[in-house]
């Protein structure tokens, strides 16, 4: 084939393509940037976790007028627990059908840690966490690197004004979705969901779809648009070592009372080797080799591990997974918390009762919350213990000499992963090569958790993540951020996924 004809194909496919829909979206978002904001704004300034039953119903209700405000049929789906919003936008013709999952709830938080006034009360930062915060309401024009600071900036408030921004952009600019589009907001993603699951079985003609579409989590470091063929379950424990039956002087009887804190830390530390590899008997068994597509698809990745290093303060990663993307395609067993005691000025000098970790299981595709479980579980009592399923009453104290117990701390929730090969995930990523000119970052998991195979297993369609925020916007910490340009960013990669 001449170089000729190789051109002219290239010129119809962008002509033919979606390149137009990128300036156009563009453009209308860089003349719309202070009402696009304020709506992110206004959303943000609703609190907004799980728990605070009150304020998820004032998020639930703001954001069905908001859909019903750009076009949308709009209502809210009740549950057990908060509710669920629901909306539709059909497209005359359309023989496809796109569902988006968000969360409208957040994470909880620690005002104190904040450096702001309030979490719910977003502030703009021209540049680093240093810079002095200013209200974004005032604000006419953004750039690029500016950040706006609050709970649930990017997880995941953002995707949701982005995904609406996104449809009056094609409307403007004369364009229609290419897909019917079917909207579920989650208001408890960050309490595992707990209500999503009966509402599938029980709502699953509003639910039906060709192919979900989760906005969730963070793109690539490299700022590309990015899609993401899976993610990480989870399941969580308390693993808690008792020890005496009430703190004791440990001057009178150190080395002669066994501190419970000691043996978590040893019994902790025996669950990995010093390279970062599991230890627990057979947490990796059923993963395969990757095949040699698969190998491809991983070292295709552009991470920029020194950046990423260097951003979250590291040296060096784990030595068992020197590259990301590896460490992302097995199992983890993560210490998320650690309590015995107390710290700090309250400190005593005594062996305390007990000492607790909260542990974190990030599963594949391959495995299960129970089996992990089931797993560490048989590990522990490996290492001498006995496991109780309360605090150990009198005779179980006499009875043995190490006493601990797990316990599961919420719902466990699946992993997926969708097979690059399905034709609907192909137009999506075809879509997004065409707008951008270049294919988008292409991962096989992602390393976070959505309620995602429930919508599989029930309904049977596939799925994949199309993360849009900034990947280091300190989601489920403090001081979460999102970065404006990243924001408007999206708007044109949603844009694209409407024009699939």
């Amino acid at each position: 084939m001449t170089v000729r004809i190789i051109v002219a194909l290239m010129l119809a496919v962008w002509i033919g393509g979606q390149p137009g829909v990128r300036s156009s979206v563009a453009g209308w978002v860089d003349a719309h940037q202070r009402e696009i904001v304020g709506e992110l704004i206004d959303l943000l300034s609703i609190p907004n976790v799980a728990a605070d039953r009150p304020n998820i119903r004032r998020n639930a209700d703001h954001l069905k007028a908001l859909f019903a405000r750009h076009g949308f049929s709009s209502e809210l789906l009740e549950t057990a627990g908060n509710p669920l919003v629901y909306a539709t936008l059909n497209v005359p013709g359309a023989t496809r059908t796109v569902l988006f999952y968000c969360h409208y709830d957040g994470q909880p938080v620690d005002p104190k840690a904040w450096r702001q006034r309030d979490p719910f009360t977003p502030v703009l930062r021209r540049g680093t966490l240093a810079a002095e915060p200013a209200d974004p309401r005032g604000v006419t024009r953004f750039e690029p690197d500016w950040r706006v600071y609050a709970r649930s900036a990017s997880d995941d408030k953002a995707p949701i004004v982005a995904l609406l921004a996104a449809t009056d952009a094609l409307k403007a600019g004369g364009l229609a979705p290419s897909s019917n589009v079917r909207v579920i907001l989650d208001g408890e993603e960050e309490a595992s969901s707990p209500s999503l699951v009966p509402a599938i079985s029980r709502d699953r003609d509003r639910l039906r779809a060709d192919l979900m579409v989760i906005l969730d989590g963070p793109a690539h470091s490299s700022g590309r648009p990015t899609v993401a063929y899976g993610g990480r379950g989870i399941a969580t424990v308390d693993l808690t070592v008792y020890g005496p039956k009430s703190g004791v002087h440990s001057g009178n009887y150190g080395n002669w009372i066994p501190n419970p804190a000691m043996r978590l830390s040893a019994l902790l530390a025996s669950m990995k080797d010093e390279d970062g590899r599991i230890r627990v008997a057979g947490f990796y068994d059923g993963i395969a080799p990757l095949s040699a597509e698969e190998r491809a698809m991983l070292d295709a990745v552009p991470d920029d591990t020194s950046a990423m290093l260097r951003t979250f303060g590291v040296s060096a990663p784990e030595r068992a997974f020197p590259k990301l993307q590896d460490a992302l395609q097995v199992p983890t067993l993560n210490i998320r918390g650690l309590s015995s005691a107390h710290v700090g000025p309250g400190a005593r000098t005594i062996i305390p009762d007990s000492a607790t970790a909260a542990l974190d299981i990030r599963l594949v595709k391959e495995t299960t919350p129970e089996d992990l479980v089931a797993r560490l579980r048989a590990h522990i009592e490996r290492q001498g213990f006995h496991l109780v399923d309360r605090a150990p009453d009198e005779a179980t104290r006499m009875q043995f000499p190490m006493i601990a117990s797990l316990a599961m701390t919420g719902p466990s929730i699946k992993a997926f992963r969708t097979p690059s090969t399905n034709p609907d995930v192909r137009a999506l990523v075809e879509a997004l090569t065409r707008t951008y000119g270049q294919p988008p970052v292409q991962l096989r998991t992602l390393g976070g958790t959505v309620p995602i195979a429930p919508f599989i297993e029930t309904l049977g369609f596939p799925a994949v993540i199309v993360p849009t925020v900034n990947f280091d916007n300190n989601q489920h910490e403090e001081n979460e951020n999102l970065r404006i340009g990243t924001f408007f960013d999206a708007i044109v990669t949603i844009a694209a996924v409407l024009r699939m």
